[in-house]
Order: C-alpha cells, then sequence, then structure tokens
C-alpha cells in the first residue's frame, strides 16, 4: 500500500480527484489541517463522484501530529519544484509516504530544507511554473505503482 499526503490542500476538487486516485490504486490519503474547504464541500464530492465514501482518508490536526504519528523508519518523499532529482529516480516501496503542498504555495521551505535528501520534481519545461496538484499525484503515484508491478 502506498500513501499520500496533502499538506493544507485548498481546493476542493483536486482532493476529489486525488482521492479517485487512491481507491484507484489502494493507497491511503492522509489530509492535514487546515484544509482549504470543507469534506462536505460538494465540489469534493462532485470530483470524487460516488467513490469518496470509499476512499481510505485519514485527516490530520497538523504535519507534526501527523509525523509523530508515523513509523520511525517511515520513508517519505516531498514533492516539490525546488528540486533537481527526478521523481523517476526514486525506488518506490511499499508503505512509501508521497508528500504534496498546497496548490499555491507547494511545501514549507523549512520541511524541504529538513527533508532535503527526500524531495522529488516532475521536470517540465522552464516555461511551465508547475502542474495541476491532482496530475502532479497521478504521475507520481503511477510510477510508483508501475514500479511495485514491475
Amino acid at each position: 500500500m502506498l500513501n499520500v499526503v496533502l499538506l493544507e490542500p485548498e481546493i476542493p476538487p483536486n482532493t476529489g480527484n486525488i482521492g479517485r486516485l487512491c481507491l484507484a490504486t489502494g493507497s491511503v490519503l492522509h489530509l492535514i489541517e487546515p484544509l482549504g474547504f470543507s469534506l462536505d464541500d460538494r465540489m469534493l464530492k462532485r470530483a470524487g463522484l460516488d467513490y469518496w465514501a470509499h476512499v481510505n482518508v485519514k485527516r490530520w490536526p497538523d504535519w507534526d501530529t501527523f509525523e509523530a504519528a508515523q513509523e520511525v523508519h517511515a520513508r517519505m518523499f516531498f514533492l516539490t519544484t525546488k528540486s533537481e532529482r527526478a521523481y523517476w529516480s526514486a525506488a518506490f516501496e511499499e508503505g512509501d509516504y508521497m508528500v504534496f503542498g498546497r496548490e499555491t504555495r507547494g511545501l514549507p521551505e523549512g520541511l524541504l530544507r529538513e527533508h532535503q535528501a527526500r524531495c522529488l520534481t516532475i521536470p517540465m519545461a522552464p516555461e511551465t511554473r508547475s502542474l495541476n496538484l491532482a496530475t502532479s499525484v497521478g504521475i507520481v503515484l503511477f510510477e510508483a505503482v508501475r514500479q511495485l508491478r514491475a
């Protein structure tokens, strides 16, 4: 099982789509507050369709609580545009966590500095600032699934 972590997501349709991706891959979706929406939001449910009720969602009040609850040897990868290491260079393993930041700001600088050795990026043309969050999760999550099923 893989884990997708959204740190303070802001846009309900992105989270709904990511929930569907997690359900399709048997992954757990971790939502770290504050959320930019309610889990009752109709846009979230619209994007997640009738799948949302079946998604394995774990909600956390903040990063510190989430991090403290994980096993000492939990492997976390932090996705950011501020890394040179491509996501496909990681050798994903069962139980890995893929951590994504807010749609408007990404992951906090302090978190990136603290986990610099585990930062990954999705290479893209220089004139592209970033990709949609749900698209980014799909790209990285399915690479991990591909590696594990190969």
